[in-house]
């Protein structure tokens, strides 16, 4: 299965170019948050998307009945499928389908619509709050948008989301669907939305934006949460060869495991290099999960270390620019992974002094130059998800 189109919508860069050129010299987006008061949260700070005005890419129509996220994740639909060179309208309806993950839905919707019903009533609450919260809403409105009419879905892992829907758009794909649109792109930046996140324990309240999220670092103190993410057009290598069309690279191998102690991650580690057939030696890069929680950090470098070897590979997190995206976190990071692959350079981690008893080979300050024909990409969801991907040019 080969990735033929890519749709970034990320807080340093809108569209693919915006974020490669952004991500390759180390540009972080993470500051003060700005979409309403933070004043009385303990954290402060996220990787907001700016510049995205929605009504310049899609009908009035939409405007009354979408979230944030869905507006988002549609855009980033067109802009892969245009990547891809596809016209939807060209295609048999049956034979594409549309695969996303969520970690919330259209939650900024929801909290509008509830202040309507308990300030003005119910009859004042929209119709459109029956689907516009939901976790498979994304799928459902770019499904529609594009005549999509094959297998579909949607995948609730929390933060490993992206990759697990890539990966059944990838089963899907392997039955006989010739294309699916499958990523994550989420967006929780409201007041009602902060709250929830504030839940985990896990946010940073550090209000200097180059000292909030520092994964692998003696300093880290928790994450930084972002909104975006990416959708890829993925399709049978048969198919794309077929038309013609460029091809990014190849999603040669996938596993996932639900364990959030030690054994859990590394195992999925090893599970998705068997499925490739390659071994650790043959990765040039790592797309870590990067917490920045001591404890999570701890796991993840040990489990780098036990397949990789100390220093063994190097490894980067440039979610460190944007903030952690949950769902749409770790599609962010396979759409960087195939970018990383096309100029031969890894982008860095930003902001971060590794400490040295991680033992891990981190890309720091600058990015690296480096022949990057394959990568692994790893995610963690909140309770115990692990999924790990590797791509290949």
């Amino acid at each position: 299965m080969v990735v033929t189109g890519l749709g970034v919508v990320s807080p340093n860069g809108l569209g693919t170019q915006g974020h490669w050129s952004a991500s390759r010299v180390g540009k972080s987006a993470i500051g003060p948050l700005t979409r309403f008061d933070a004043t009385p949260y303990p954290a402060k700070l996220a990787g907001e998307i700016s510049g995205f005005a929605a009504e310049e890419h899609l009908p009035s129509r939409l405007m009354p009945q979408t979230d944030q996220v869905t507006r988002l994740s549609l855009v980033a639909a067109d802009w892969a499928l245009a990547d891809a060179g596809v016209n939807p309208a060209e295609l048999p309806a049956f034979d594409m389908g549309v695969i996303t993950a969520s970690s919330a839905g259209g939650f900024e919707f929801s909290q509008n619509e509830l202040k309507s019903l308990w300030s003005k009533g119910g009859e004042y609450v929209s119709a459109y709050q029956s689907f516009a919260w939901f976790y498979a809403v994304n799928t459902g409105q770019i499904s529609i948008r594009n005549g999509m009419k094959g297998p579909s879905g949607v995948v609730v892992t929390d933060q490993a989301g992206g990759l697990d829907a890539v990966a059944q758009a990838r089963r899907q794909i392997r039955k006989g669907t010739s294309l699916v649109v499958a990523g994550a792109v989420d967006a929780l930046l409201c007041s009602w939305g902060w709250v929830g996140l504030g839940t985990s324990g896990r946010l940073s309240t550090e209000e200097e934006p180059s000292r909030a999220y520092l994964p692998f670092d003696d300093r880290a103190a928790g994450h930084v949460p972002g909104e975006g993410g990416a959708l890829l057009i993925l399709e049978s290598a048969d198919s794309a060869h077929a038309r013609g069309a460029e091809v990014y690279g190849e999603i040669a191998g996938y596993a996932a495991t639900f364990d959030g102690r030690e054994p859990g991650l590394r195992k999925a580690v090893e599970l998705a290099l068997a499925d490739a057939g390659l071994a650790a030696s043959d990765v040039d890069v790592v797309f870590a999960d990067g917490a920045a929680e001591p404890e999570l950090d701890r796991i993840e470098a040990e489990a780098l270390v036990e397949v990789f070897g100390e220093r063994g590979v190097p490894v980067t997190a440039p979610k460190t620019m944007t903030g952690r995206l949950y769902a749409g976190g770790a599609a962010l990071d396979l759409a960087t992974a195939f970018l990383a692959m096309e100029e031969g350079l890894i982008p860095p981690t930003v902001h971060t002094e590794p400490a040295e008893r991680y033992g891990l080979d981190l890309v720091v300050s600058q990015p690296r130059a480096a022949d990057v024909r394959t990568a692994l990409v790893l995610a963690r969801g909140h309770g115990g998800f692990n999924s790990a991907m590797v791509v290949r040019s």
